[in-house]
């Protein structure tokens, strides 16, 4: 596992994955690039997986699904031109805080973890629709994006449910990435 550790300082140390835009159009295709080309997108799909697997019942599909919907409302939203400020600094804020609760298996109220899940949703939805491409297809483009951050989701919470100890581990490295984010190190 201390090889598996070593390659996130690897990972922190590459600019070119935190590159959003650059698509020439609004494709399912590039919808679903965006969150796999930016660290900091595809670090918090994947600890919403790894928390809601740690979360147990329900909140194991409730937390993916409400962050799948308002992150597609966020986009929508982002499409229509709004913009607000510090999006980006709330965007590496959520993942230093989704990486701290799957580090300690913080276990919130059902509700305050939706919102807290959907308050991130919207914020990385405004900035997927803010960077969607001018030509092209806006509904092909959101479904991309929309699919790409539910297999994220599957993909930690496939981790989180056998491997705990993983879980927890790759929480502190995402913790330690939004960090850096959030501070401008990374």
């Amino acid at each position: 596992m201390g090889k598996f550790l070593l390659f996130f300082p690897l990972a922190l140390a590459s600019h070119a994955a935190l590159a959003h835009s650059g698509h020439d159009s609004a494709t399912l295709f590039a919808g679903f690039s965006h969150p796999l080309g930016g660290l900091d997108h595809l670090l918090a799909m994947l600890a919403i997986g790894l928390w809601a697997g740690q979360q147990g019942g329900a909140a194991r599909w409730q937390a993916p699904l409400s962050f799948v919907l308002l992150l597609a409302l966020g986009g929508a939203l982002g499409m229509a031109g709004l913009a607000l400020p510090g999006v980006e600094g709330g965007i590496a804020a959520s993942v230093l805080v989704l990486g701290l609760l799957v580090a300690g298996q913080a276990r919130l109220p059902r509700a305050v973890g939706l919102a807290l899940a959907g308050g991130f949703a919207l914020l990385h939805g405004l900035a997927h629709g803010a960077e969607m491409p001018l030509d092209g297809s806006p509904l092909a483009y959101a479904a991309g994006f929309v699919l790409a951050s539910a297999c994220l989701h599957l993909i930690g919470l496939g981790v989180s449910l056998p491997l705990q100890r993983l879980a927890r581990a790759l929480g502190a490295a995402i913790a330690v990435a939004g960090a850096g984010l959030l501070f401008g190190l990374v």
